[in-house]
Order: structure tokens, then sequence, then C-alpha cells
């Protein structure tokens, strides 16, 4: 029987509060939406939904079952400490399948994500018990994933409103379900969605060495010096912008008002320039791993 790690969440009262498990976005909205164009996640996953990356990889890793299972993983060539770029490639390919491809293209990437899978598994060493195919993990996982595009498009397009919000969620669900998470594991409404998310996050436990391999990676430390330096207070930055109060205060981080002000300016700033840029650029990133995908299937070659 698979390892159940939540209550029963509608008869769960949450412990913490959404201003201890999301990012304060003050942002005003710049556009109003009609019925013809509602919020979507389609229009979110241009180059800036992935300022935040590494972040969310530190908010999936608050689960100490994820995080045991990335850190221990035998798979060695998805490994995010020896191949960070493949393993961001891997990331970005599978938002830009599960938001914008096809069945035949989700089938295949799912496929290929199983076989990885199939590996992430705990033994008799590991310090928590955990299996890759646990739909609550990947429920979290899943979860993780739509707070970061959420975030993003909000910092860019300003707060939605209630029934924006609402579009938008519900445009979203293929996050989890491109997987193994069934459509009635993904709670119905936004509403349903923030008691998840406030209930799930309680389970949030960073542990020393869970710590040390987190703050290595908001340092960026896998990285290429060469690389990295150059960007490396930038990144920091925006890396620990996007995580919420909760995980700033397990990791040690500081982040005071006038750091919070900072970021919603940069974004403010990126919003208005964003206006003026052509899709082939906003959406080229997410366009050219559809292609890369394509490819690969196209010629029988490994998807990730």
């Amino acid at each position: 029987m698979a390892a159940s790690y939540l209550p029963v969440i509608e008869e769960t009262v949450p412990e913490l509060t959404t201003a201890q498990t999301r990012i304060e976005i003050t942002t005003r909205k710049r556009r109003r939406t009609s019925k013809s164009k509602p919020a979507r996640i389609q229009e979110a996953i241009d180059f800036w939904s992935f300022a935040g990356g590494a972040a969310n990889v530190v908010m999936q890793l608050g689960w100490p079952e994820v995080a045991y299972g990335v850190m221990e993983s035998k798979v060695e060539s998805g490994a995010l400490t020896k191949h960070p770029w493949k393993r961001a490639r891997t990331t970005g390919q599978y938002l830009a399948v599960a938001i914008l491809g096809s069945e035949e293209e989700k089938k295949a990437f799912r496929e290929a994500v199983n076989t990885a899978h199939r590996h992430v598994r705990s033994d008799e060493n590991s310090p928590v018990k955990y299996n890759a195919f646990n739909r609550e993990l990947q429920m979290w996982v899943a979860a993780c994933l739509f707070i970061g595009i959420e975030d993003s498009h909000q910092l860019l397009h300003g707060v939605m409103e209630e029934d924006e919000a609402e579009e938008f969620y519900q445009s979203s669900k293929t996050l989890g379900t491109t997987l193994q998470v069934p459509h009635d594991m993904w709670p119905a409404t936004r509403k349903d969605f923030d008691h998840y998310w406030n209930v799930a996050c309680q389970r949030v436990v960073i542990d020393d060495t869970t710590c040390d391999f987190l703050n290595d990676l908001v340092d960026l430390k896998m990285i290429n010096p060469l690389i990295r330096l150059p960007f490396v207070n930038l990144l920091r930055f925006l890396t620990i912008g996007f995580l919420p109060p909760q995980y700033r205060d397990q990791l040690g981080l500081e982040w005071t008002e006038d750091d919070r002000r900072r970021f919603q300016h940069l974004f403010s700033f990126v919003g208005f320039v964003n206006k003026f840029l052509p899709k082939s650029i906003r959406f080229g990133g997410s366009r050219m791993l559809m292609r890369d995908l394509r490819y690969r299937m196209k010629h029988d070659k490994a998807v990730i």
C-alpha cells in the first residue's frame, strides 16, 4: 500500500496562513482580460516564468521525501548537482509539454519520466521512505510548479481578480495530470487549492543535510564559477525573492521589506518592457523546448 503523507485535507484546519506560505505580491493589474481572452497558464510561460526556477526546486524539496529522493537519486544522468543544465532542461521541458503539448507528446514524456522514476525509491539507509511514483509526492511537486508560474505571472501582470485566478487555475491541472496525479486528486477550485497548499506546507521540514544542499542551490554552487560569478548576486536575489517566508525562515535567509520592494520594482520594470517584446522572444524558450522534444520523438532519441 502506498505511503500516505497528508491527513484528510477536507477535515484539516491549516496551522499555517497564506502570509507564511506564499510570497507577498502587491503589483497592480496592468491589463483587463475579457471573456474572449481569459487568463490562462498558456499565456504565462514566457522566459521570465523561469526566473524563479531555483526557488521552485527549493520549494519542492521542502518535503523530506522529495528532498532525499533528489539527494540520494541513483539516476546519475539526471542528478541536480552533477548535471544542473540537463536537469533544468528536463524541468523546463516538462512544464512546456504539460501546458502546450499534445496528448501524444505528454504520453511520450510521461513514459520517459516513469523510466527514470523507477529507480527513485528509498532503501534501508534512507532517513525517510519515498517512492517517486507516489501520487501525493507528485501532487506536491505539481503544486509547487503551479505556485511558481502563478507568482511570476502576477508579478509581471498584476494580481488577478478572483474570477481570473479561478480560470488560470483550472487551465493548470495538466501540471499534475501529465504524470500520475488523477484529475480528482487535483483540488477542484482555486479556494480548495489554497486550503490544500497551506495544509501541505505543514510538512515542510528542512533538516541540516537538506539545508546545506538547498543553500548550495540558492548560491548556485553546482554551476561552473566562470558562468556563476557574474550573475550570482542577481540569481540569489531572485531565488530568495520567490521563496515564501516559511522557507526563508527555515533556511536562515535574510529578506527585508526593502528587498521585497526592490524585487517587485524589478518585475514592474520587466512587465513594462515585456509589453514591447514580440512573442517570438517572450515565448521562444518554451517553443524551443517543444521543438527539441518533437525532434527527439521523430528521430527515436531519448526524450530526457
